[in-house]
């Protein structure tokens, strides 16, 4: 895949993640919040694993996971942070606002970990200009979330 490519599609499933937040918040009003966050993971689970069984190598692969540090088995547990705690901070600040701050602390952490070369990415050291990103993405949050 063209790095092109690769930007478009990640920045077209970026759009749907916006979709999330409201989505998930609708459904723990319904359902209470820890309760809807286990729907979300439940329903993407059961979407997820039809996938992978019908993915070149089905399952088979699956146990090579305990081979691996154990840090690199909580994305799970990241992803059910994210979920809970966007579906409640939407009913307050409203789904552009969590979108912006989700993509500023995303790019923050990204920076810094690519800075040290952490879990298996390549060190990319941190330019001016990605300090200049930063903080154009925090002022953008600022302006996107103030009243």
């Amino acid at each position: 895949m063209s790095s092109g490519a690769a930007v478009a599609l990640t920045a077209f499933v970026g759009g749907l993640i916006a979709l999330q937040a409201p989505i998930n918040s609708a459904l723990g009003k319904s359902v209470g919040t820890f309760q809807a966050a286990f729907v979300s993971f439940a329903i993407g689970t059961l979407v997820l694993a039809a996938i992978a069984a019908v993915a070149k190598g089905g399952f088979s692969q699956i146990p090579e996971a305990r081979n691996l540090s154990w840090y690199y088995l909580t994305g799970g547990v990241l992803g059910a942070i994210y979920v809970t705690t966007v579906l409640v901070t939407v009913r307050e600040l409203g789904a552009g606002p969590v979108v912006a701050a989700t993509i500023a602390g995303q790019l923050t952490a990204g920076v810094v970990i690519d800075q040290y070369g952490w879990l298996g990415v390549a060190k990319e050291p941190v330019t001016a200009a990605k300090l200049v990103g930063i903080l154009l993405l925090a002022a953008g949050v600022y302006l996107i979330v103030r009243d």
